[in-house]
């Protein structure tokens, strides 16, 4: 089978280590990319300080390429009725905890569209690659990276947002299929998702995109990264595969659940964060998604609520309130090292 990782600049095997924001660290990063795949951070769960502080941790780790993935959503405007109305919904899940819901919500991740003072640090670091979910930023945002020498990833869940990626001068396109853990990349919700699989979209877009395409969604093993190259892609990003690697920061309670028959059952859902996201099913997704239940107030306010909820619970004990993102395959996960991890794939792909 003909090796076309070479497509990823310095990169030596075709994995990329999905950015996962809150669970991706910077020893995660460095020792997927130090294995010879593009380790990759996620820093959309925090500011340009904090974002600078991952990037220069991973430098210290790694001399290899690696990835800084950033959201590019549109702000959602803040509605106060909206959002009284879903912390009233949240509040018997307060109590039952001895807890009271935040007075308000307030925007606690920002979009990089328009902060600066992101790109400006980006600039000043120079990482190997950056990468886009939700969207993309300005013509000029993108124009500085490609000047600074960047190699540029976006997210596309259609054929459309495709044509957006390239249009927009990305250098490759990543098909995040409907299976995958984490937050949907789909440019604007509110005009539906597609739901289109892994499988379906990498050829989809193989066929009539001119840029390269990297497969994401229920993607675990070599034989998974063979089928996906074996359709014309150009790597395969794994996110899940890589929660249980001791790198990684998924708590204790996380990482019991992904390694036991919870994992078989996962969800999208839109009320933990306010955007639709895949997760392993629990009492946040089952108990908030009722018949009667208000819109959510939108991401990331809702993510705000939640966070305060998952807060309260865990304070009691009770881990049936988290975010533990994963995909539809998860079941598969293997828990070790991530350069033994990095190595264990590629021995499975190369298996004639």
């Amino acid at each position: 089978m003909a090796d076309k990782s070479f497509l990823l600049p310095g990169i030596q095997y075709p994995i990329i280590q999905a950015p996962m924001a809150g669970v991706s660290t910077p020893a995660l990063a460095a020792a997927v990319s130090n294995a010879g795949a593009l380790g990759s951070l996620g820093v959309a769960a925090v500011n340009t300080v904090g974002a600078r502080q991952m990037i220069e941790q991973t430098l210290a780790l790694t001399h290899k390429p690696f990835n800084v993935n950033v959201f590019c959503h549109r702000r959602t405007p803040q509605n106060p009725q909206q959002e009284q109305a879903w912390l009233v919904h949240l509040k018997p899940l307060f109590e039952e905890f001895g807890a009271t819901p935040p007075a308000q919500l307030n925007e606690i991740y920002d979009t990089f569209v328009d902060n600066r003072p992101m790109l400006d640090m980006l600039l000043a670091l120079k990482p190997a690659f950056v990468s886009f979910h939700f969207g993309l930023p300005s013509t000029g945002y993108i124009q500085a990276l490609k000047t600074a020498g960047i190699t540029l990833l976006a997210s596309a869940t259609t054929l459309e947002e495709a044509r957006q990626i390239e249009a927009a001068g990305i250098d490759f396109i990543v098909a995040q299929g409907y299976e995958a853990g984490g937050h949907r990349g789909v440019f604007n919700p509110e005009q539906g998702d597609a739901c289109m699989g892994t499988l379906a979209l990498v050829r989809l877009l193989v066929k009539h995109c001119r840029l390269p395409v990297i497969a994401a969604g229920g993607i675990m093993d070599g034989s998974g990264i063979k089928a996906v190259l074996k359709l014309g892609a150009c790597a395969a990003q794994m996110g899940t595969a890589f929660v249980l690697c001791p790198e990684s920061s998924a708590n204790a309670a996380y990482r019991a659940n992904l390694k036991s028959e919870r994992a078989l059952h996962t969800a999208v859902t839109t009320v933990i964060s306010g955007r639709a996201a895949r997760g392993m099913v629990n009492r946040m997704m089952t108990d908030l998604e009722t018949s009667t239940a208000p819109a959510t107030p939108g991401y990331p306010m809702t993510y705000d609520a939640g966070k305060a909820l998952i807060a309260a619970a865990n304070a009691k004990g009770n881990f049936e309130f988290s975010a533990q993102w994963a995909g539809q395959a998860a079941y598969l996960a293997r828990e070790m090292p991530a350069a033994q991890l990095v190595k264990t794939l590629v021995e499975e792909w190369q298996e004639t």
